[in-house]
């Protein structure tokens, strides 16, 4: 049986390197100041997605899926916010 410390982690390191790849997406967007090719609907499925996650996340006590889902979440809000201002 895995040691749930493991699975902590590696829960962590995944959520985090699935979380780290918006922030390209978010920083492009703001240094060209445009948002054309983004798909605002995908966007919000996604943040849909990433809310229900996290709730799961709450409902099964685990921290790294509530703080990486977290952390998604408020990234892909920050690029459907981008995408509103730069369109």
């Amino acid at each position: 049986m895995l040691n749930p410390q493991i699975a902590n982690y590696i829960g962590l390191i995944a959520g985090g390197l699935t979380t780290a790849s918006y922030i390209p997406q978010v920083l492009r967007i703001l240094r060209q100041r445009s948002a054309r090719d983004i798909s605002v609907w995908m966007f919000l499925a996604l943040v849909t997605g990433l809310l229900l996650w996290a709730v799961y996340g709450v409902l099964i006590h685990s921290f790294p899926v509530i703080i990486t889902n977290v952390i998604s979440l408020l990234l892909a809000a920050a690029v459907i916010a981008l995408k509103k201002k730069y369109g």
